[in-house]
């Protein structure tokens, strides 16, 4: 553990004019209040606030964030105040140590929502000051660093997995790769400690095996470096554990298989002296292909600039070489700290480029309808290689691997995105659910009427783009909901002939914990509420007459003898009932189905895996045990929605319908969804005898040489 005088030394080493007696009052502070506290380790609690304190110093951190790494536990488990902080140490020091607080208040709730809603906290807390974040990484690594003194095997996979899920990225979106690499690799010992200790065993078993190789190569690559003229620093650097046992399971390969163990990192003054670098090593060694990657003209997103390429190294070894300035490796090294202002004592503000993702998560977080979506999205956007594509005019932006045109529009803006019809790749019209590649040139081509489609969602990969699907899908479904819920609900009063009044429904508002009648309206047509609960909420009164209306009818399905009812098509069910297929699931003879009883419909009919029936699960008096008779009509026909994509040609529409009656079917509705550039979605009804029937219409209109997909619309 650091003690008093060499903490205070650290900081006065990079910042002279740091306040030496405030330093030293937060340091006895920490100690008098964590008192006879203990860690696991057995250690006096107080030093865990200063291994932190003493990380931050590693990447010269200011002074407010070495104090409040020194309190930053005081407030949660000691005596002490916001106001005891403020009053000591000042109000910038005690906002930062109540910022990091309110995250660790949140740490009892149940495990999925405790760290979907912390990583919400974090992220607000982060955007207010960014010096936030950099503390509990600091505060997480030390964790981590001390975690085997943990008993509990499940709690130890549990904030090991939670490092790798969220602290990592963030670790590696900031710049910061010595922490990213060393929390993953504690990580990755606690995950999986076998195959940790066998890539560790190999590693040693390559040193040893290999001697002096490593030094050997440097020494090669200074030589020729040193022949252009050119000043440098080179040294050897081991891939990580973790990195190696990611390639091997990405790329599905062995230990051995791996080519790039050691990687070279060059060090120059200037940028002119990268890139002759580069060429220098390209004209004595073999260039392994595809292994080239200049983060110099296209830095990553965190700011990392450098010039990354593979080659047959000197002694024949495959190798990996880093070319950077100075510069360039303080960002790699350092990052958002590296461009700190702690002689102005001003933190990093969010304009710069290397803070866009963290403008970009503040977007999903308005974007995201709560704290678990939020989470899946910005795993989402932190966890895919990236590729660069074009605009028209040559704006650079980089995107996931698998990214779409749609993915490339909402990046370059939300409403770009929302307008987006069609796309042109390289000057050549494409589907909107084209993978883009590497250095394309992308032109979105808008439409005014155009709106957000529901099917975006199924291709597009960036958080940024699904987020904002899915606010408009909400939006859309909220006003279906609301004109569907109220339909629900003013038929059920006029079946129970009772008068419909709006006004009295805002006395349920609070029972039913919603703040408008549009918003019950919604819960009702959303199947959250039934549209029976409110109303017997209201009038209370009429429930025992629904209830025997239910008993009888449920009570003559089960006694009505299956043989005997011939006029229907399914058994189980009263002659003449009411009943309808319902359009959620479109059931055909050959599925497995389940009836409900809905009120003023008689029984809906769906299949068995229909999505739409969880709703119902808490009502399992409306439910009804029904299957197909055997012999079903044979001039009985049933509607299936299908949606097909098509090339957008000449006689389409009629080569499709003939596929359709070749068959033996009849489209009875046809509409187009949407238009993508040369494709269309095609909307068709087709009325179909039975599920194998159906597998008949798909195949035909598959076999089609203009038909790219078809899909039953569920």
């Amino acid at each position: 553990m650091l003690r008093q005088f060499e903490l205070v030394e650290r900081v006065k080493s990079y910042d002279p004019n740091a306040d030496e007696e405030g330093l030293n009052r937060a340091y006895v502070f920490a100690v008098k209040m964590h008192g006879s506290q203990k860690r696991e380790s057995g250690d006096p609690y107080f030093s865990h606030p200063v291994e932190v304190a003493g990380i931050l110093t590693e990447y010269k951190l200011d002074y407010a964030t070495i104090v409040t790494a020194l309190l930053h536990d005081t407030v949660e488990d000691t005596p002490a105040s916001y106001a005891d902080i403020e009053g000591l140490f000042g109000k910038e020091v005690a906002t930062l140590v109540e910022g990091v607080t309110k995250l660790s208040k949140i740490q009892n709730q149940a495990e999925h929502t405790r760290q979907a809603e912390n990583f919400r906290k974090l992220v607000l807390a982060m955007s207010e000051d960014i010096r936030v974040l950099l503390i509990k990484l600091a505060d997480r690594l030390h964790n981590m660093r001390t975690l085997h003194f943990c008993q509990k095997e499940e709690k130890r996979k549990r904030i090991s997995q939670e490092t790798l899920d969220i602290y990592a990225p963030l670790a590696e979106r900031l710049g910061m790769n010595r922490i990213k690499d060393e929390l993953e690799d504690l990580a990755f010992s606690q995950l999986h400690p076998e195959a940790y200790q066998s890539i560790t065993s190999r590693l040693n078993f390559l040193r040893e095996k290999g001697g002096n190789i490593t030094e050997k190569i440097v020494e090669q690559l200074r030589k020729d470096v040193a022949e252009a003229g050119i000043e440098a620093e080179i040294y050897g650097r081991e891939k990580r554990p973790y990195s190696i046992w990611q390639k091997m399971n990405r790329k599905n390969i062995s230990f051995e298989q791996i080519c790039d163990i050691m990687a070279f990192r060059v060090i120059v003054n200037t940028i002119e002296d990268c890139y002759h670098v580069l060429g220098i090593v390209h004209t004595k060694y073999h260039m392994i292909p595809g292994r080239y990657k200049d983060y110099i003209s296209t830095p990553k997103g965190n700011g990392y600039q450098s010039l990354h390429t593979g080659v047959i190294g000197p002694f024949k070894e495959r190798i990996e070489v880093q070319i950077r300035t100075k510069e360039m490796h303080d960002v790699a090294e350092m990052g958002v700290a590296a461009h700190w202002s702690y002689r102005e004592n001003k933190p990093v503000t969010m304009d710069g480029k290397q803070f866009r993702w963290m403008r970009e998560l503040l977007d999903l977080l308005n974007d995201s309808s709560n704290s678990d979506e939020f989470l899946e999205n910005t795993k989402i956007s932190m966890y895919n290689d990236q590729i660069f594509c074009f605009t028209p005019k040559g704006d650079l932006y980089g995107l996931p691997k698998d990214a779409t045109p749609v993915d490339f529009a909402y990046a370059i803006h939300s409403n770009i995105g929302d307008h987006c019809i069609g796309a042109k790749i390289n000057g050549e019209i494409k589907p909107l659910r084209t993978f883009l590649q590497n250095g394309d040139q992308i032109e979105i081509l808008l439409s005014k009427t155009q709106t957000p489609s529901p099917e975006w969602e199924r291709f597009v990969v960036t958080a940024k783009a699904k987020a904002a699907i899915r606010r408009f899908i909400r939006h859309q479904k909220h006003i279906q909901f609301v004109e569907f819920g109220k339909n629900l609900l003013q038929g059920l009063y006029k079946e129970e002939k009772v008068p419909f009044n709006e006004k009295e429904l805002e006395g349920v508002l609070g029972f039913f914990k919603q703040s408008s009648v549009e918003d019950l309206y919604a819960v009702i047509g959303e199947g959250i509420v039934l549209a029976s609960d409110i109303f017997y909420r209201v009038h209370p009164e009429q429930r025992s007459a629904f209830r025997k209306v239910v008993d009888i009818f449920r009570k003559k399905s089960k006694s009505i003898s299956r043989k005997s009812d011939e006029s229907n098509m399914i058994k189980g069910l009263v002659s003449g009932i009411a009943l309808h297929y319902s359009r959620c699931c479109h059931p055909v003879p050959g599925d497995k189905i389940v009836g409900i009883v809905t009120t003023g419909k008689g029984v809906a009919i769906h299949r068995a895996d229909c999505v739409m029936l969880k709703k119902y699960e808490s009502e399992p008096e409306r439910w009804l045990d029904i299957e197909w008779k055997e012999n079903i009509m044979p001039d009985a026909t049933f509607p299936v929605r299908l949606v097909v994509t098509v090339m957008d040609k000449p006689s389409g529409l009629a080569t499709l319908s003939t596929a359709v009656s070749k068959v033996q079917s009849n489209i009875s509705h046809i509409s187009t969804a949407s238009k993508s550039g040369s494709f269309i979605d095609v909307v068709m009804d087709v009325d179909v005898k039975n599920a194998n029937h159906l597998e008949e219409v798909i195949s035909a209109l598959k076999s089609l040489s203009i038909v790219t997909s078809v899909r039953k619309e569920k």
